[in-house]
Order: structure tokens, then C-alpha cells, then sequence
């Protein structure tokens, strides 16, 4: 239940639903979030004269509560889901999931970058045909070819098992007037990234990577005025929105060959950790675990990338947002997992190095995070290197000059003009 307040009467820990005016303009990502630090506190109150709350012992919306009684109940939200999408008992990956330690490293990479993105760009390539076939097959009511969506993304798996960062680089490639169909592609790719670093096999990726593929289909059914609004949704139009989630869950329903625990990722990947998320208000570990991860790389891929109502962050950025909403919206140790995959320098970012240098991040050495490979840009004065100049931090301690070589900062995405995509490392 919403509820209006002055904002002189906020206090940390309250949640925000809605404020009094439009949310694009205003510093806040998310269409709703936790108050939990003072300089949110003092933004709302400059910004804003009211807003509306959402009580936290009240459920998320009155068709939430008319579905499950007692979303906090895992007997009662756990048969609903079951008899919601028809999965058999224990066919979900829903269990305990750990808190603390280190996933076994059970993967090593086969290929460096430069020579797996050679066969990234094909598959991806492929991947990007079929999904659209598959969209058009769902928008005109025919039969999806599920067997090549499978055949597509085990090739998308064995490109990850080889060598995750050469698909991880591909996602940097974006058309915000594609953004469904391709977020989908991106977000099927950061999926099976995170699950080789969690150490699924090659089968629990393959399901995993289907879900993710998958999991937006039901937004052929929203209108596009709906998904393209350069501004905040209506109560209304929210409800349209949220509508995606069933309606992609009856498409593949219907779809031979869809592994069951697949359609988790279709279902919950807008539930969150706190039980303020949709379609069933399901909390904590009963979201599974599948659910869990669809959450956290579907947002890291929105807050990426531009959308119609707002510009796009830095990896780095994501990365932070995500780790100040574990423990609320995202699983905690599966948020710090997620970091550890993606690394403290996400492929792409710009930084600047203690020289004084600029570069970018092309790959990571998941021995030694702290020291990714960098294309240096940008000299200590700013001028231009040509050729860009490659440099192993992993195995490059010291500059020529003996002055210690590693990374002083992130810097903000577009950071003197730099394009991040131009130094893919695809030889030319």
C-alpha cells in the first residue's frame, strides 16, 4: 500500500515509490528504491515536495496479494508458481543458496581473447538471426523454432567456456532502437558468463542461457508506445508493463522442447531479494536461483545501456548500484559473485592509470583482477597514442621510466571522447 508523505518526514530505510514528478531528470536509476543514505535524503527533499512511500509490511499490489496470500510463505508461493507455469516438484532450481565463500574455480580459458572473438562475432551474429525469427514466429502466433534457439545458445555456452570476455565485449555493441531483442541477446550472454564463474556445467548452463535468451519475449505483447515512453510509466501503464512476464510464461508454455526450469528465468526475473519485485512478490532463496541471477544481469544490462528515457551508466557504475542493493534487490552473495565475474575493471572501462595515462580495459586475467590487460589511449599529456599500445598489468608492474604501472581510477563512460567499442581487439 502506497502511501503520501511531505519529504521532511523521510527517514532512511523508507521505500520510494513514486515521487511528484516525472522520474527521468532526477539522479535516481530506478523506478523505486530505499532510502539508505543521507545524500538521497537530500536530494528528495530538493527535488521534491511529496512522495509516495510503499509500507514495507504492506504486499506489492493489491493483484499480488490477491494471487498469493502470504508471499512469505515458501509452501504456499511455491505451489502457486507450480501450478502458475506447471512445473513438477523439484524441477526449479529452487534451494539454499550460500552466503559466504568462493565458487570452485572449475574453468580455465582455452582461447585468448583475440582469437575466440573471431568466433564470437559469428555466433553472435547467428544468435542475433534466430532470436528475431523466434520473435516473429511469437508476434504472429506461430511455432518457435525452440531446436535452433538451443542449438544457438550451445554455441554461445562453448564460446563462453573457451573464453568468456570475447561475448562480454560484443554486449558493448548497442542500438538503443533494438533494445529489446538485443538486451535479451546480451542478457543471455552475461547469464552464462555468471554461470561459468559460479561453475555450472555445460547442461545447467544451456538451460540457463535458454531462459535468458528468452525471457523478454512476452514484450511483443506490450505496446510500443508503452516500451519506447521517454518518461516515467503511468500506474496503468506500469501494470501493461508488468504484463510481459505472464505473457512471455504462455508463449513458452506452449513451446515444445523449452527445458521446465528455463521458463524460472521467464517468471521471476523482476522479483527481488526484499519481496518488492512482480509478478508473485516471491523473497529471498525462493526465487531460485535461476530467478536470482536473471534479476541481477537483466538490471546490470538495463542501467548499460540508453534507453528512451535516460542515458546509460558506466560498467563500473552498475556495478556499485548493484552492490549498495544487495541484501534488498539482489541476492547479497550473488551480487558479490557477479562483481568478481564481471571484475573490479569491467571490459570496456575507462581508466586512468598512475602514469597519468588513459586507456581501456580489453580483457582480465581472472588470476589477478587488479590488473587487466589495458589498450592505452591517451598519453600522460593527453595526446594520442598511435598505434594504441597494449599493456599486460598482470605482467607489467613498472613503466620504462620504473614508475609503478597499475590503475588509479575509473573514469565516467565517453571520458575524453573515447568510444570503448573502438578498441575491441578483433584483428583487423
Amino acid at each position: 500500500m502506497k502511501k503520501l508523505i511531505s519529504v521532511q518526514d523521510l527517514r532512511k530505510g523508507m521505500y520510494v515509490a513514486e515521487l511528484d514528478r516525472p522520474w527521468l531528470g532526477t539522479p535516481f536509476l530506478l523506478q523505486g528504491f530505499e532510502i539508505r543514505t543521507d545524500e538521497q535524503l537530500q536530494q528528495l527533499r530538493q527535488l521534491c515536495e511529496h512522495v509516495y512511500i510503499e509500507e514495507k509490511d504492506a504486499p506489492v499490489s493489491v493483484a499480488i496479494h490477491r494471487s498469493i496470500p502470504d508471499a512469505n510463505n515458501p509452501a504456499q508461493a511455491h505451489t502457486l508458481w507450480q501450478q502458475t507455469i506447471g512445473l513438477a516438484t523439484g524441477k526449479d532450481s529452487l534451494h539454499t543458496i550460500p552466503n559466504t565463500g568462493t565458487p570452485t574455480a572449475r574453468y580455465r580459458d582455452l582461447a585468448p581473447v583475440e582469437e575466440e572473438l573471431q568466433q564470437a562475432v559469428e555466433i553472435e551474429k547467428s544468435a542475433r538471426d534466430t532470436l528475431y525469427t523466434v520473435l516473429d514466429d511469437a508476434k504472429l502466433g506461430r511455432s518457435l523454432d525452440t531446436p535452433t534457439a538451443k542449438k544457438v545458445v550451445a554455441q554461445m555456452t562453448e564460446s563462453v567456456l573457451r573464453n568468456p570476455d570475447a561475448l562480454v565485449w560484443l554486449t558493448h555493441l548497442k542500438n538503443k532502437h533494438e533494445y529489446t531483442a538485443l538486451h535479451s541477446l546480451r542478457v543471455c550472454v552475461l547469464a552464462l558468463a555468471f554461470g561459468r564463474h559460479l561453475g555450472y556445467d555445460s547442461e545447467k548452463l544451456a538451460i540457463l542461457g535458454t531462459g535468458a535468451l528468452l525471457h523478454d519475449i512476452g514484450k511483443l505483447h506490450v505496446p510500443v508506445d508503452i516500451l519506447q515512453k521517454p518518461d516515467t510509466l503511468t500506474r496503468e501503464e506500469f501494470q501493461i508493463m508488468k504484463t510481459h512476464v505472464s505473457s512471455g510464461l504462455k508463449v513458452l508454455e506452449n513451446s515444445p522442447g523449452i527445458p521446465p526450469v528455463a521458463l524460472e528465468v521467464v517468471g521471476r526475473h523482476h522479483e527481488r531479494y526484499n519481496g518488492r519485485g512482480y509478478i508473485f512478490g516471491l523473497s529471498g532463496d525462493l526465487i531460485g536461483e535461476f530467478g536470482l541471477i536473471s534479476a541481477i544481469v537483466d538490471t546490470y544490462d538495463a542501467i548499460t545501456s540508453d534507453r528512451s528515457y535516460r542515458l546509460s551508466l558506466s560498467a563500473a557504475d552498475a556495478l556499485k548500484i548493484i552492490y549498495e542493493d544487495r541484501h534488498s534487490a539482489f541476492h547479497p552473495w550473488l551480487a558479490e559473485q557477479f562483481i568478481q565475474c564481471m571484475g573490479i575493471y569491467p571490459i570496456g572501462s575507462i581508466v586512468e592509470l598512475t602514469t597519468g595515462g588513459i586507456g581501456v580495459v580489453i580483457s582480465s586475467d581472472r588470476r589477478h583482477r587488479l590488473r587487466p590487460r589495458v589498450a592505452l589511449v591517451l598519453m600522460a599529456n593527453k595526446e594520442k597514442y598511435a598505434p594504441t599500445v597494449i599493456v599486460d598489468l598482470a605482467e607489467m608492474s613498472h613503466d620504462t621510466n620504473g614508475h609503478p604501472l597499475e590503475i588509479k581510477t575509473v573514469l565516467p563512460g565517453g571520458a575524453f571522447g573515447i568510444v570503448p567499442t573502438d578498441y575491441i581487439p578483433i584483428p583487423r
